[in-house]
């Protein structure tokens, strides 16, 4: 938590820290990690409640033990003793044993004035829903209609969802599949190629994955390859392509088309090789900046389909990364919608004449989204927007948006741009 809250995403940490050697200690440390992320700034206004002052800068590991602890007495199954003693123990693991009777005095008030200190703090409704006050208004703001129930999604569990490659199996066969191997999944309802599972799964039990019969993908990214109006033959650019489920899913949508996948960071790319090899599908591989092409063969092509999966601000996937809560800052939503537009600017030079291009953000701020293609339409008089469908999602400006809690998805933007046959 410490390198989180020096900057770090939570997935990074995870994956360079070392790995406990017992699976339940693995999920316990995941369970923990994720739990005060989404709830960090609530825990942290209780805790501040119950200190005299704060503690030194060199006692903030005592500061996140205690948000760990007080998580575990209010949102884990964890039995209370069993919380308390861990966390007590813990203050002399680190070598401050000074702090013991401290830790479990905060920690034992906690547990029993909870009811009286939560109603006192939470008449801040961002302390309450553990968002910074900037963006519990954005979101406010931005949906006034679906306000609580997006702001009481956010901080829910999400769900393992599947998107089934149904050039090899139905997702009827799939599901039936699914329920022999004793796995409870139901078919999405607006989705058809997405089941969504009663409870996360390791991968490894998912029968077929493997061979690429199933990926791990949310219902409301899997939409992308039916909103390209793909075709066979097509040459198409997949740009910002990690880590590669949507390259998986255009290729799964439509056999044969050109793909030229395309990712500034030649790491990341190694994963849609991955996805690629687990699925036994080819791409064109390319390690480049899309907002400013160069010289590379690729550059010089003109694609019939342009999928632009911008880099955003994620808010719309806070669920499965709450990390977000605390890394994200006001001055980074201007930052990323610079670097959309020149990634929009870019690729649109690179389509050709009636082709489309699809816009696509994991964001749930009009900044990103609806602005942003306003804001592209009026620099290209030579693009005009497509009407893309409902059934999930809404309309918002020229595109649709899906929101977590109500679209039964994640929050995902979609816009649909076409180059008008007269360009050049």
């Amino acid at each position: 938590m410490l390198a989180v809250l020096d900057g770090r995403s939570l997935d990074g940490v995870l994956a360079a820290g070392p790995a406990p050697a017992d699976d339940r200690d693995r999920a316990l440390a995941a369970e923990l990690s994720f739990g005060v992320c989404r709830w960090y700034r609530r825990l942290d206004a209780l805790v501040a409640s119950l200190l005299r002052k704060p503690f030194k800068k060199k006692d903030r590991d005592l500061h996140v033990l205690l948000l760990i602890g007080a998580y575990q007495l209010l949102y884990s199954r964890i039995p209370p003793h069993a919380a308390l003693s861990t966390t007590v123990e813990t203050t002399r693991r680190l070598g401050k044993s000074w702090a013991s009777k401290l830790v479990n005095g905060v920690l034992r008030r906690l547990q029993r004035e909870h009811e009286q200190l939560t109603a006192g703090i939470d008449t801040d409704e961002a302390v309450r829903h553990a968002l910074p006050d900037w963006l519990f208004k954005a979101l406010a703001d931005s949906w006034p209609a679906q306000r609580q129930p997006l702001l009481d999604a956010l901080q829910s569990r999400p769900p393992m969802v599947l998107r089934v490659d149904q050039r090899k199996i139905s997702r009827a066969d799939y599901l039936a599949g699914l329920e022999a191997a004793g796995i409870a999944a139901r078919l999405h309802s607006t989705v058809e190629t997405a089941l969504v599972l009663e409870t996360p799964v390791a991968v490894n039990r998912l029968p077929g994955f493997d061979t690429g019969l199933v990926s791990v993908q949310d219902a409301g990214a899997q939409l992308a390859g039916g909103q390209l109006d793909l075709h066979p033959g097509q040459r198409v650019l997949d740009a910002c392509a990690a880590p590669g489920g949507k390259t998986l899913a255009i290729l799964q949508h439509t056999p044969d088309l050109h793909l030229t996948a395309v990712d500034i960071d030649d790491g990341r790319l190694a994963k849609v090789a991955e996805n690629l090899q687990r699925a036994g599908l080819q791409a064109e591989l390319v390690a480049a900046d899309v907002s400013d092409p160069g010289a590379g063969q690729w550059a010089t092509q003109r694609y019939d389909r342009i999928l632009v999966d911008a880099p955003c601000s994620a808010t719309g996937v806070m669920r499965r990364h709450p990390d977000i809560r605390l890394l994200r800052r006001p001055a980074d939503i201007a930052a990323l919608a610079r670097r959309q537009a020149a990634i929009l600017d870019a690729c649109w030079e690179l389509l050709a004449p009636r082709g489309r291009m699809l816009y696509v953000t994991c964001s749930l701020l009009q900044q990103e989204n609806a602005d942003q293609v306003d804001a592209f339409l009026s620099r290209h008089d030579d693009a005009e927007a497509i009407e893309l469908p409902t059934g999930p999602g809404s309309r918002s400006g020229k595109g649709v948006q899906l929101l977590p809690g109500i679209d039964d998805t994640d929050g995902f933007f979609y816009a649909a741009l076409r180059a008008r046959a007269d360009r050049v």
